[in-house]
């Protein structure tokens, strides 16, 4: 990705170390002692959640907070290269799981497991990677034996969980809702023909319940945020230049790396989660339990515009 000047960290650290210590001051007035703290992080890709996840471990994992902080990313969570390839065989003529990246392609019962060790804090818990080069880029699930180890002996606790991820915080809707929006979608495809710049028009209404029913078993990891954060951008259609930006100057630096074609393709097999499921991010994740959730609407250079308490 190009270089992105950070000016999300101003507002967001601040957010953070409040809810942390609002979690804190909470259970201990109650005589317990507080369990790790949960933050989810999401935004579309290219948005700048990298700086930002960098610049809020910095910050939790030095004095005067000091806090044992885990970043993890919903990446690692993707299906083994078996199990992706079932998936896809299993339904062969949804073309949203046919790879990795959408709702239904993550190990979510490995996620389930990880929160609760984590949450319980556990002793020697290891943290699951993914490949994404693995079998020409189709990716694999690493080893065990090459996953690290939090929580073993000797070291501090987990204290602060970052969850982050493109689609990290995605609620599901309801089966009619899915409908509701595809039939538009579908009706605008069919009226503006090559001039429609949406893709859950060009999917298949079953297609697109499979992913929104999969999302249902998401929920279990988003309840357990304390604070969530959303980078928004000002038009989601920003996603293709913000991915085509760093493959243009892999294949200048490298001579390597997806052609303009393959990245539009890459992300059109995104855009109907994001087309389905933003709006429940815009209103805000956690319902009536206000002032958990910062939400920061960015333009096309990722500098930010609006910030909204949710």
């Amino acid at each position: 990705m190009a270089n992105v000047s950070d000016d999300r960290s101003e507002h967001c650290v601040p957010f953070i170390l409040e809810r942390i210590d609002e979690h804190r001051k909470h259970h201990e007035n109650q005589g317990q002692k507080p369990p790790p703290f949960f933050i989810g992080i999401n935004g579309v890709q290219g948005a700048g959640k990298t700086t930002l996840v960098e610049n809020l471990h910095r910050t939790l994992t030095s004095p005067p907070h000091s806090l044992p902080t885990l970043v993890l990313s919903i990446d690692d969570l993707y299906l083994p290269h078996s199990r992706q390839e079932a998936l896809a065989s299993s339904h062969p003529s949804n073309p949203l799981v046919q790879h990795r990246g959408e709702p239904s392609t993550h190990d979510i019962e490995l996620g389930k497991k990880l929160f609760r060790a984590l949450a319980g804090r556990e002793s020697g818990i290891k943290i699951p990677s993914y490949d994404k080069s693995a079998y020409n880029g189709a990716g694999d699930q690493k080893p065990e034996s090459e996953w690290d180890v939090v929580n073993a002996g000797g070291q501090a606790p987990i204290e602060v969980v970052i969850f982050e991820g493109w689609c990290v915080g995605f609620r599901p809707l309801s089966d009619w809702e899915v409908e509701e929006k595809w039939n538009k979608a579908k009706w605008q495809y069919e009226r503006e023909g090559e001039g429609y710049k949406g893709q859950l028009g060009k999917n298949r209404l079953d297609s697109v319940i499979f992913v929104n029913q999969s999302l249902r078993q998401y929920d279990e990891l988003t309840d357990q945020f304390g604070a969530f954060i959303h980078i928004d951008a000002e038009d989601p259609l920003y996603v293709y230049d913000w991915r085509l930006e760093p493959e243009r100057a892999m294949r200048e630096s490298k001579g390597k790396g997806m052609s303009d074609e393959q990245v539009i393709k890459f992300v059109d097999g995104y855009f109907p989660a994001y087309e389905l499921f933003t709006v429940v991010l815009r209103h805000g994740i956690f319902g009536k339990d206000k002032g958990k959730q910062l939400r920061l609407v960015v333009n096309k250079n990722r500098r930010v515009k609006e910030v909204y308490h949710l």
